[in-house]
């Protein structure tokens, strides 16, 4: 899901840290409601939970360099899902840089683009979210057109800002490696959902979770 070293120029690189800084703004508009919702105390607990989750992904499970990227189960739909909006959001940054600093520094460099490529999707996702999903329905009786609906829509961001990366950085002679990468990535959602559900079902077998603030209150109510 991150850009290559190189692909885009550090004189460009101007736009990313733009990007990336209405990305911040918006999570952290996110992170005020979350602790308006519930409180500062379960916002740190999601948000310590979804940075391990997201640097674990990053680190343990497969990932396969393809075209202009790499190919990972990043599962941004069920971070939504299990831990809320900003917590998800805080996870994705916060396990990015982690994995920056202690296994990747070649990456730091783009931070602000890869930033960007992973929290505007989940931005939207958040938004459709709450259009597909009725406001008297929880998370875990979700249905598989739903969960299908989420992962397409957030890979299938992450696969335009990748590709908007590349167009931006290399001009559009990158077409075939984006085009590569988008017919991999996109592979991605035939995982995702089921993922989804099956989180969802082991939740809601314990629901003496939504009492512990370690979950959106969402997934239960």
């Amino acid at each position: 899901m991150h850009i290559e070293p190189g692909l885009v120029a550090p004189a460009k690189m101007i736009l990313a840290y733009a990007t990336a800084a209405g990305a911040g703004a918006w999570t952290a508009r996110l992170a005020w409601e979350a602790i308006r919702e519930r409180s500062a105390a379960s916002l740190v607990a999601r948000s310590a939970a979804t940075t391990a989750l997201v640097f674990s992904f990053f680190e343990v499970l497969p990932h396969y360099p393809v075209g202009v990227s790499e190919v990972h189960l990043i599962l941004g739909s069920t971070l939504l899902l299990i831990f809320g909006a900003a917590p998800a959001a805080i996870g994705l940054a916060l396990g990015l840089l982690m994995q920056g600093l202690f296994f990747a520094p070649f990456d730091l460099p783009q931070y602000a683009a890869n930033m960007t490529t992973l929290l505007v999707p989940l931005f939207a996702i958040k938004a459709l979210a709450d259009r597909i999903v009725a406001p008297a329905t929880p998370y875990v009786d979700l249905k598989y057109r739903q969960a299908l609906a989420l992962s397409t829509t957030y890979q299938g961001g992450i696969v335009a800002w990748v590709a908007f990366w590349a167009f931006y950085g290399q001009g559009f002679g990158a077409w075939e490696s984006v085009a590569t990468f988008g017919a991999a990535y996109m592979l991605v959602v035939l995982i995702e959902p089921l993922v989804d559900l099956a989180v969802l079902a082991g939740a809601k077998s314990v629901r003496g979770l939504a009492r512990t603030g370690l979950v959106t209150p969402r997934l239960f109510a």
